[in-house]
């Protein structure tokens, strides 16, 4: 277990990490575009799910996801991606459908991948959701993380979601820590969420109050900037002139504004084109200071949909089960390399996988 956390002992949980998010269906159109397909791949996918999946499928923890669904064909299928997924869904909250959508309906998201010049795009789906329309009491908190949960994950999608949200949230988060559960949190930040519902000045008051509750704090130099606040000095906004030091200066800021956060992680993505980005990542803790996950410049991506829920669930397994947290911050970067050269939001990566290309390996041939 990394000293940068002290994480309960799995033998004394019922589950390694829970999830609180929403889960969509994820259409996909391979190499077209979303104007002029004619057929999609569905995929399951959330900024929050992907994190417990991710744990539970690469890296082979206990996990569960907190969620709400309407309860038709469409709401199922989300069940059936999220029961090979191997999460526990005893906390589903399925709602009655009224028949066409009007009151509660389940979430869309139309993606493609991108390539080259053309960035990718994503248009969702999602207003009045069973999910969004959540309220603190749908859950007995401490019911669940009495149980005993080792991580908690969910983030700033979530949160964006209605108003109610956010309370939501912040109720879990509570209880978690009520209980001692660490708290992970995505700031996740995306203006087209928060838009209807007063922008980056609400993004900021809604984020800097659950921040509150946050253990480990994930997200990108966006992220910070727009959710809470803080700025990154003299880096270009494709990060192609990549500046470590700016970063470190605002993770420092952080930590001093927010004396709860024990760990706080940012991930470095330079965008060369859709098609090849530099990746790496920056992680820092109260314990053992500043770590850098080795830097790879020109990376090929397949799809890059979901390579920061799985940078930030190789970061969670580093912290429960590894020794440092520089191995974490490698762990988090290859699992989030390795993630976006497949299709679809989740993992498709093996734990050995991960753990070769953490200690340096490449992409040579195995037979």
């Amino acid at each position: 277990m990394s000293t940068s956390l002290t994480v309960r002992p799995a033998a004394e949980t019922a589950y390694d990490a829970v999830a609180l998010g929403e889960v969509m269906l994820r259409l996909d159109p391979g190499d077209r575009r979303v104007r002029t397909a004619r057929r999609f791949d569905v995929w399951e996918g959330g900024g929050e799910y992907n994190v417990a999946r991710g744990l539970r499928r690469c890296f082979g923890l206990r996990g569960a996801i907190v969620t709400a669904l309407a309860d038709n064909e469409i709401g199922r299928l989300v069940e059936d991606f999220m029961l090979t997924g191997g999460l526990d869904t005893q906390y589903v909250r399925w709602v009655p459908y009224d028949g066409i959508g009007r009151t509660v309906r389940n979430g869309l998201n139309f993606t493609e991948r991108g390539f080259g010049v053309r960035g990718a795009v994503g248009v969702s789906d999602r207003g009045n959701t069973a999910v969004s329309q959540m309220r603190p009491d749908d859950v007995d908190w401490d019911a669940l993380f009495s149980r005993g949960v080792r991580w908690l994950h969910t983030g700033g999608i979530f949160a964006a979601l209605s108003e109610s949200t956010a309370d939501v949230a912040e109720a879990a988060m509570a209880a978690a820590r009520r209980h001692g559960t660490i708290v992970s949190y995505d700031l996740n930040y995306r203006p087209s969420l928060w838009k209807g519902i007063g922008g980056e000045e609400r993004a900021r008051e809604v984020n800097r109050r659950l921040a509150q509750h946050v253990d480990v704090m994930i997200g990108n130099e966006e992220d910070f900037t727009a959710s809470l606040g803080f700025e990154v000095e003299g880096v270009d906004e494709n990060l192609t002139d990549l500046d470590t030091g700016a970063f470190r200066a605002m993770i420092e800021t952080a930590s001093e504004a927010y004396p709860n956060f024990q760990v706080i992680a940012t991930t470095l993505r330079g965008v060369r084109s859709a098609s090849r980005n530099d990746w790496g990542a920056i992680a820092w803790s109260r314990a053992e200071g500043f770590a850098e996950a080795t830097h790879r410049a020109d990376l090929e991506i397949f799809d890059r949909v979901g390579g920061g829920d799985s940078f930030a669930s190789g970061l969670a397994y580093g912290l429960m089960e590894l020794d440092t947290l520089q191995q974490a911050v490698e762990y988090g970067a290859a699992h989030g390399a390795l993630a976006m050269t497949t299709p679809g939001d989740t993992t498709m990566v093996t734990l050995p996988e991960v753990a070769k290309l953490a200690g340096g390996g490449s992409a040579r041939v195995q037979r």
